[in-house]
């Protein structure tokens, strides 16, 4: 359905694959239950802000681009003047989503989810100036950062037995991650039933108006409307976003397909991997991951690629993300002596490197690659180089970490890290 019969502001719509209700029916653009529009106009008449909910589960320890679209658009509703509820899922956490799952997740403990917690919140800008930060920490009433074990850790029997009585099996295995492991006969624990009720029950305990997911995310962001209206709320609306596509420009944004791009990168990283995302894809990441006119860039596919390989580096490491850009430009073109010397690229550390080493080793053992086999496959497929000099020759053996000490290794075009001696 196009943006245009939404009536939102453009900020609001802006790469937004999703809205439901839509409030597209006669009668209903001036309903403030069926058309957000209208709720928003309805919220600045009476002077409030909405309410707008983002659950997260902190599953693991990094955010990356992908997660930020996210954020990004809650952001929005935060400058907007409305109230981000960002919902850490520390009891949610505990099943486990499981939207794109083929199987039963893993549980993890309290003490997991608390740790990860901490580090998403981290990543968000807690601490940082709102100018800096994805989200703005800063200023008054406008985010409220909940854990639903407030209210689901205190759930009773008589509780959990309403909220199971308000879906149906056949419900639950219209749910196409259901569905798909029932039919090829995958078990499907029955705690995992529990997950999207618990999640919409979110939307009750916090009186979401709006709430925000990705495009896979509507079987459990429709739940939540359901509930509400079971508790006698007013039905929260729902903003689906799309999945990125990660730096293969093809699959998901994944951190197991090794296709991301973490917000905590340095800027070196960031800008090189971003200025290599294929064309088709540059488009998608200008909309959902900035603010540009994409009618005032640059029509040249390079030029284009640059441009928004800049922009996003910069949002997260202000100016250093030119230095990035220049480093970049410098390294790649195979720079050797001063001017790799002067490039601004990450350090390894040599300490827990045993000399004589041989290069495939090296590899490995400062982190540049994962392993020593697949560090020995990319060095014999020529996608090494030690100061702009290629490895050709994976058992090449270095005497000493003072010989390497201050060069930089080179992992195709977007990975880079100066070697310092312990």
């Amino acid at each position: 359905m196009a943006a245009e019969s939404w009536n939102l502001p453009g900020w609001c719509s802006r790469g937004v694959a999703d809205l439901f209700p839509a409030g597209t029916e006669e009668g209903a653009a001036t309903d403030p239950d069926q058309q957000l529009a209208a709720r928003l106009a309805e919220a600045e008449t009476k002077g409030r802000s909405l309410r707008v909910k983002l659950g997260i589960d902190p599953t693991g320890t990094d955010i990356h681009l992908g997660h930020s679209i996210l954020f990004r658009k809650l952001r929005a509703f935060q400058d907007a003047g409305h109230t981000a509820v960002l919902i850490i899922g520390d009891f949610t956490a505990r099943i486990g989503d499981p939207t794109g799952k083929s199987a039963t997740r893993v549980q993890l403990s309290a003490a997991e989810v608390e740790a990860n917690a901490e580090t998403y919140l981290l990543q968000l800008g807690l601490g940082q100036p709102k100018e800096r930060a994805l989200l703005d920490f800063e200023t008054p009433r406008r985010l409220e950062v909940r854990r639903n074990s407030e209210w689901l850790a205190g759930l009773d029997l008589p509780k959990v037995i309403e909220l199971l009585g308000t879906a149906t099996v056949g419900q639950m295995l219209a749910k196409e991650d259901f569905a798909n492991r029932y039919g090829s006969g995958t078990p499907i624990s029955l705690h995992e039933f529990l997950y999207p009720l618990l999640q919409g029950y979110d939307s009750v305990a916090i009186e979401a108006d709006l709430e925000l997911g990705g495009t896979d995310q509507k079987f459990n962001v429709a739940m939540g409307r359901d509930l509400q209206r079971h508790f006698g709320q007013r039905p929260q609306f729902g903003m689906l976003l799309p999945i990125l596509p990660g730096l293969d420009g093809v699959q998901k944004m994944s951190k197991s397909l090794g296709n991301t791009v973490g917000l905590s990168e340095d800027p070196l990283s960031m800008y090189s991997k971003l200025e290599k995302v294929p064309d088709a894809a540059v488009d998608e990441y200008l909309t959902l991951l900035t603010d540009l006119d994409l009618g005032t860039l640059p029509e040249n596919p390079r030029e284009r690629q640059k441009a928004m390989a800049l922009e996003i580096t910069r949002q997260r490491h202000g100016e250093a993300a030119v230095q990035a850009q220049q480093d970049a430009a410098t390294l790649v073109g195979g720079a050797t002596g001063l001017g790799a010397a002067d490039a601004e690229v990450p350090e390894a550390s040599l300490a827990e490197v045993n000399f004589p080493a041989k290069a495939f080793y090296l590899l490995s053992v400062v982190g540049i690659c994962a392993s020593s086999s697949e560090a020995r496959r990319q060095i014999q497929g020529g996608g090494v180089k030690l100061d702009g000099q290629k490895l050709a020759d994976p058992n090449q053996e270095f005497a000493s970490a003072e010989e390497l000490s201050g060069k930089v290794l080179q992992l195709g075009k977007k990975t880079f890290r100066r070697l310092v001696a312990p």
